[in-house]
């Protein structure tokens, strides 16, 4: 048992640093006289169009170009499991990790639906206030390889137009004369090129030219998302950086240090993540019988913010929980995935190709592709039969924990871990409940930093933070004074991105 391990229940617990998305600010001129500050000042209106395992969701989000400080406008949430079955004569093409059947038609017309409900409850237009469209999918689990993804996103972008979005906006400008004029004092176009990286960082560069895992996409805007809300606090996220989102399923990255005086300025992505999140947690409460044992997740119960767990009234009830912990985490792998896999996690991967390109491609699962979900399901029934369901939070919560922690650790033996290191997590299954107190408590007894605190963040809706700042990448407006790219607590990249440019 790790020294300090009942800490979390009889002491306090460290703060971490977590960011929650603020809405836009109201300019007010008097009483009653309210305006919201997008509609006056120079904002970078971008719809982050996302469909998962869980939910569909479309995020409005705003960047002040002034400030360059990003805001959710609006988010518009609907369960991926309530889209519409196949009609005759559809092709089935994708499902979701809980079995929902997927046609592009369907795919199409609930993101049309969902776009065209969050622009008409945050009282925008489509084709006049909205400037770009990022789209993603974290539906991976019946895919038979990564480059299957490419459908799927064109069944999101099918979506978009019958939303009424204009092509233009979802592909970057071929110059700065192309833009929105609100948009070309703030933008470099006309002085540097989009060459791929997002946020500092440029893909991973497989031997073979694919991609090594399905859900590449959206580890790429998870880590730009966390960089992003990073700016709300005090933690320098800039490369190296470790980002993880624990949605259903996993994604994230692993960016290399840069050499301040290299002519590239860029960071490499040297290690992905890839398996099970969220999926875990939801295959526990599947079998308590409070959620519906096919389709029912955590969030069921919880909700996105839970706080239930963390009051544990002896040790015995301790003793308890971690009992259970124990015997989850025993069926949850956390690993360099081996060679032979195609699949880890039910994610379709290219495990010989990242082993090939020397990128470390970290995965979990429960079993082999979800194999464990019915004996974690089976812990969950006897969690609720003999306890409580705040035990139930509880022994979720440690789980999910011990999950990023198992991953820091093999990150660590991968040699991947510097002083300068930044870790930063989001989605719902390493930001709910007492999840962050009891990560960055790891971290801080690793003692991998001698101020562990502002090395770790938590961050809500990475991938809508992701894509606004992927649109921002994509239109050239940076921000020198605030910059993004670049090694942590060094200078912005701007001058040496203009510079090779040349």
């Amino acid at each position: 048992m790790n020294p300090g391990i009942f800490d979390k229940f009889f002491k306090p617990l460290p703060k971490p640093h977590i960011v929650e998305s603020p809405p836009p600010p109201l300019i007010i001129r008097g009483p009653g006289m309210e305006y919201r500050e997008f509609d006056e000042k120079p904002y970078f209106i971008v719809a982050s169009v996302e469909m998962g395992n869980t939910t569909t969701k479309c995020i409005l989000t705003g960047v002040n170009l002034e400030t360059g400080m990003c805001y959710v406008i609006n988010k518009t949430v609907s369960m991926s499991r309530d889209v519409r079955p196949p009609k005759e004569g559809e092709e089935i093409f994708g499902r979701t990790l809980d079995g929902t059947d997927l046609t592009r038609e369907s795919v199409t017309e609930l993101v049309r639906d969902t776009l065209i409900k969050s622009h008409k409850d945050a009282k925008l237009d489509i084709k006049k206030d909205l400037d770009f469209v990022v789209r993603s999918t974290g539906v991976v689990a019946a895919m038979d390889s990564p480059d299957q993804v490419g459908d799927f996103v064109i069944a999101l972008a099918n979506g978009c137009l019958e939303a009424g979005v204009p092509p233009k906006k979802m592909t970057p400008p071929m110059s700065k004369a192309n833009q929105p004029e609100k948009l070309q004092p703030f933008s470099f176009a006309d002085r540097v090129n989009f060459s791929g990286a997002v946020a500092g960082v440029v893909p991973p560069q497989g031997t073979t030219g694919v991609e090594m895992v399905a859900n590449e996409m959206e580890g790429e805007l998870a880590m730009a998302g966390i960089k992003e809300g990073a700016k709300w606090t005090p933690v320098d996220f800039r490369n190296p950086c470790i980002s993880i989102d624990f949605g259903t399923t996993l994604d994230g990255r692993i960016t290399s240090p840069v050499d301040p005086e290299a002519t590239n300025p860029f960071a490499k992505t040297v290690g992905n993540f890839c398996g099970l999140a969220g999926a875990i947690p939801d295959a526990i409460v599947k079998g308590t019988g409070l959620v519906n044992e096919n389709n029912g997740t955590a969030l069921d119960i919880f909700g996105e913010k839970s706080r239930l767990s963390g009051v544990i009234g002896s040790r015995k009830a301790s003793d308890t929980i971690l009992s259970y912990v124990k015997r989850c985490d025993d069926l949850i792998s956390v690993e360099i995935v081996p060679e032979d896999r195609t699949r880890y996690g039910k994610v379709p991967v290219y495990a010989e190709v990242a082993i090939k390109s020397g990128v470390a491609l970290i995965g979990v699962d429960a079993g082999v592709n979800g194999s464990n979900f019915h004996a974690l399901g089976e812990i969950g029934k006897e969690i609720i039969k003999d306890h409580s369901i705040p035990v139930l939070n509880e022994v979720i919560d440690n789980v999910c924990a011990n999950m990023a922690l198992r991953m820091i650790d093999v990150v660590n033996e991968q040699g991947m871990i510097y002083p300068e290191t930044s870790i930063g997590f989001t989605g719902r299954a390493a930001i709910s409940g007492k999840k962050p107190e009891y990560i960055l408590q790891g971290i801080i007894n690793r003692k991998f930093f001698t101020d562990p605190v502002n090395h770790v963040v938590f961050v809500d809706d990475g991938l809508a933070r992701g894509a606004a700042l992927m649109g921002r990448c994509m239109n050239s407006l940076g921000k020198p004074g605030k910059p993004i790219g670049g090694m942590r607590g060094g200078k912005c990249i701007m001058s040496r991105r203009i510079a090779i440019g040349r």
